[in-house]
């Protein structure tokens, strides 16, 4: 629906937040198995942080530690990667290797 649409408006946990939630790549694991646990059919998307302009802030949040949000749409031109993120037999995400 979003690379039809050219738009990513982000989750309903993001739309009620009122950004898109990204995590960098260190952050990413333990977001998978904190808020991701038992979802199949997950993606993982790799953006280029340098192109999303000021709509982009980061702000503390787990621990303190600053995570990038999106306030407002992520074109999905900007996605320069997606990765399925299948479920393990825990029920958690398993994650490509995000390393750069």
């Amino acid at each position: 629906m979003a690379l039809a649409a050219g738009v990513y408006r982000g989750s309903t946990l993001d739309q009620q937040d009122g950004f898109i939630h990204f995590s960098t790549a260190g952050q990413a694991a333990e977001t998978a198995l904190r808020h991701f646990k038992d979802q199949p059919g997950l993606v993982v998307l790799a953006v280029d942080s340098g192109r999303l302009g000021g709509g982009l802030k980061w702000e503390p949040s787990r621990g303190g530690a600053l995570f990038p949000h999106l306030y407002g749409d992520l074109a999905t031109d900007l996605v320069l990667e997606v990765w399925s993120a299948p479920l393990d037999s825990d029920g958690v995400p398993r994650l490509p290797d995000l390393t750069p």
